[in-house]
């Protein structure tokens, strides 16, 4: 939480105190951008949103019990005005970093980076390290240049762990962020496709992910992941000693992995005789049964990059692994399972790539052993010139799976049903629909108890809008009071 006055903020940043603002407000608790979660002694940072101009909104903050304001405009409301409030934010954050690194020597900044499983494997690591000391680890993809600073203002003197998600949409971008807070920890999971259309190449998406780790001090620890072949390479580029991990190769290994009957992951961690932390003590070796309630093999990496993360920033492995008993991801829309009246709806539609969607259709695959498999799939936006044939291959792989009925929805999405059926599709297993109204209309129509459905899409392909309607259905249509979420027993 923030400790500081409206002059400092002013000094700070080069604003100016303005509507009334005397200086002496104090800020006693954390930066909020949405007026609707401002508390007392928040200061309220007015962002003008693509549809939303956060100025509008200053009497509310103040109401709410805003100590200071932050704007780019004097609207006549007691605040520090600067030149860029995103910059601003991104001041403070480093100050307020500062300051916890010489109040706690302690605390340890872990980042994580990659194409896929950034947000799973934050809330992952936020749940074992939670379990040992006080950690911030939001819910949610604040990830970019805005939602990092606003993460790291959450801190106060006693966290012990500050778990960030750094993206990127381009070369400098990861670069840009560990400037305001740089880790102890650097995590890289993979290099993928996503976001391939703005980079324009593997190696470019490589050379960027690359820039967490060359962030590190010496004194630092890299985590890579053994079996991604770029991912691997960034050793070359760590200033810092490398931990890696992988299922057939790395340092900390995952052994005997398997899903149960719900497609549940189940491993074990493997710790080898030598392993350090990142303050030089040894982590005990021996092997632990690993059991999240996490759908789908693909999660099992990033449990396993999580659980190599934590063994280094000091927890013991034993303690790792059972934090994570039963444990699910804290964000929601990510392989989210949901049941009502008798279906199960995974709810993975906060974002896709060719990567996950394949990871996601295997996963549904799995479950056919025991139940009717159902895949409603939008478009996966920022594919480049390579869109066209990435979607018709997600509609081939869909037939050679068996999933029992395919519904592609939107005119992105269109190839998925054109390479479903070339693949051999004929019988009415692949649908086309135009919207996602008409595909929420469908699926209330035609689910039924003992189904399991996929929701899969790029987040403004609009799928994630079916799942909390559906599910609504479902319960009315079985008489149920309530769903039973993350795949638990209830």
């Amino acid at each position: 939480m923030l400790q500081i006055t409206a002059r400092e903020i002013a000094a700070l940043t080069d604003g100016a105190l303005v509507g009334g603002a005397t200086g002496d407000e104090l800020v006693t608790g954390t930066a909020q951008i949405d007026s609707r979660e401002v508390g007392p002694g928040d200061l309220f940072a007015a962002f003008l949103g693509e549809s939303v101009d956060g100025h509008d909104f200053l009497a509310a903050a103040q109401t709410s019990g805003a100590a200071i304001t932050l704007v780019t405009e004097d609207r006549g409301v007691p605040a520090v005005q600067v030149d860029d409030v995103q910059r601003a934010l991104s001041v403070l954050a480093r100050e307020q970093l500062g300051r916890a690194r010489r109040e706690n020597a302690e605390l340890v900044v872990l980042a994580i980076t990659g194409s896929a499983g950034k947000t799973g494997t934050k809330d992952l690591l936020g749940t074992i390290l939670g379990a040992h000391g006080p950690t911030v680890a939001p819910a949610g993809s604040f990830n970019n240049e805005l939602g990092l600073p606003l993460t790291v203002l959450r801190i106060s003197a006693e966290t012990r762990y500050l778990v960030l998600e750094m993206g990127a949409r381009g070369i400098g971008h990861i670069a840009a962020l560990t400037t305001i807070a740089r880790p102890d920890i650097s995590v890289v999971l993979n290099v993928g496709s996503a976001h391939i259309g703005e980079f324009g190449s593997i190696d470019a998406i490589a050379q960027a992910k690359g820039e967490l780790v060359e962030a590190l001090a010496p004194e630092g620890r890299a985590i890579l992941h053994a079996e991604d072949r770029l991912v691997a390479a960034m050793a070359q580029r760590s200033p810092a000693p490398v931990t890696s991990w992988g299922f057939t190769d790395g340092d900390v290994r995952g052994a005997d992995l398997t899903l149960d009957e719900r497609a549940r992951v189940r491993f074990d961690l493997v710790v080898p005789e030598g392993l350090t932390t990142l303050r030089g003590e040894p982590v005990a070796p021996g092997r632990f049964g690993v059991h999240p309630s996490l759908l789908g093999e693909h999660q099992a990496a990033n449990v396993l990059a999580a659980l190599t993360a934590a063994l280094a920033a000091g927890v013991d492995p034993a303690g790792a692994a059972a934090a994570l008993e039963g444990a699910t991801l804290a964000s929601a829309q990510r392989m989210q399972a949901l049941e009502a009246g008798g279906v199960l709806v995974i709810d993975d539609a906060y974002n896709a790539n060719p990567d996950s969607m394949r990871q996601a259709l295997k996963t549904l695959a799995h479950l056919g052993r025991t139940h009717r498999t159902i895949a409603v799939i939008g478009e996966m936006l920022e594919l480049g010139p390579d869109s066209v044939r990435l979607h018709d291959e997600i509609g081939r792989l869909a037939v050679r799976l068996n999933i029992g009925q395919l519904y592609s929805v939107g005119d992105g999405a269109a190839p998925i049903h054109h390479g479903a059926c070339l693949e051999g599709s004929f019988g009415g297993e692949s649908e086309y629909l135009d919207t996602v109204e008409e595909a929420l209309a469908v699926l209330e129509r035609t689910v039924q108890p003992g189904d399991a459905v996929l929701l899969k899409s790029s987040r403004d392909a609009g799928l994630r809008r079916i799942a909390g309607p559906l599910v609504e259905h479902l319960a009315r249509r079985g008489g149920l009071d309530g769903t039973t979420q993350n795949g638990d027993d209830q």
